[in-house]
């Protein structure tokens, strides 16, 4: 029983994470891309409701944030999709 037991525990494979150390560098830099667009989204409102502010339709707001936030999933989904133990030939 012994015998069976240790060729048993010898076989195992050898548990490693999903992804590694470059991916997470990726997604990381993702995360930021997307946190940047949204936080240059935010503001550009009014105090008063009865005033309307038009620096809520700049570029920055409307042009700059929505590409950094797409840029951002664009990343994520680049380090989802790397393969680091792929052999250079």
């Amino acid at each position: 029983m012994s015998k069976k037991q240790k060729y048993a525990s010898e076989q195992q494979p050898k548990q490693e994470f999903i992804f590694q150390k470059k991916n997470y560098m990726f997604m990381f830099i993702g995360i930021a891309f997307i946190a940047l667009g949204f936080i240059l989204m935010s503001g550009g409102g009014s105090d008063d409701p009865n005033v309307f502010n038009p620096d809520i339709y700049n570029f920055r707001r409307i042009r700059l944030a929505p590409t950094l936030v797409l840029i951002g999933l664009g990343i994520e989904v680049y380090a989802i999709l790397l393969n680091p133990h792929k052999k250079k030939s």
